[in-house]
């Protein structure tokens, strides 16, 4: 298989857009170059179903990220909910403990075409100084790795990490995982509001099987060239594992 095509299903674009005009809009601009988009809590809240739908309809995949957190019954009813929408990927927090992953799994494995779910462990915005101001005292990585152990113990097939923590859960988790991995910046780039950042080499070398690229992307002056640029730095680092 062109490994071009392989690096399209690996590399997922976030339209953190307030509303559907400009998510549209670059949507306009990476058409016949992009495979997925994301559509996070801020576009879903301003646009509901209707934006998951349309991305659908002009043949893309959709990462729905809504990182739902709630009690058990709360979050069932929302993973059938949503689920209509067509999304393939649909976030939870592995914070809402096991019994809510576990009503989240069961509501997913109910549906006739259910979105594959990815439990959040840690927000890669976290430090582990605000690990501590929330109450948590293990390391990073141990307690990522203690959450993602939860999650897949109640049946959810992803996780969703920082570059930081995906080869570590490689070592602990095996290779089944899906391991998605926001905050990858350009070589060189600004970090923004994260923390646990990497580049796609990095990223794809530490073990991840999904990259989320935002605003490298989504500011720039010219999105398909980096988007194209991403992709091309995929598959070398792809090569490279081989």
């Amino acid at each position: 298989m062109d490994p071009r095509i392989d690096a399209r299903e690996q590399l997922v674009v976030a339209l953190d857009f307030a509303s559907a005009q400009p998510a549209l809009a670059l949507v306009e601009r990476l058409d016949g170059q992009c495979r997925w988009f994301k559509v996070g809590l801020e576009l879903f809240l301003a646009e509901g179903h209707s934006i998951v739908s349309t991305l659908r309809e002009r043949g893309f995949q959709v990462f729905l990220d809504l990182k739902l957190h709630d009690i058990p019954n709360t979050v069932a009813n929302a993973v059938r909910s949503v689920s209509r929408c067509g999304a393939s990927l649909l976030t939870v927090h592995a914070g809402g403990g096991a019994n809510m992953l576990a009503a989240a799994a069961r509501a997913a494995a109910d549906l006739s075409d259910p979105p594959t779910l990815l439990a959040v462990t840690v927000l890669t915005s976290m430090s582990d100084g605000e690990l501590v101001g929330v109450g948590v005292h293990a390391a990073m990585k141990e307690q990522v790795l203690r959450l993602g152990r939860l999650a897949l113990a109640a049946e959810i097939p992803g996780l969703v990490c920082s570059s930081d923590e995906a080869g570590f859960l490689r070592n602990h988790l095996g290779n089944s995982p899906l391991l998605v991995v926001p905050g990858i910046r350009a070589r060189g780039g600004a970090l923004g509001d994260q923390h646990r950042v990497a580049t796609a080499t990095e990223a794809i070398a530490a073990g991840a099987s999904k990259l989320v690229v935002g605003r490298p992307i989504t500011r720039a002056d010219d999105p398909a060239a980096v988007y194209e640029a991403m992709l091309r730095e995929i598959v070398e680092a792809t090569s490279g594992k081989r």
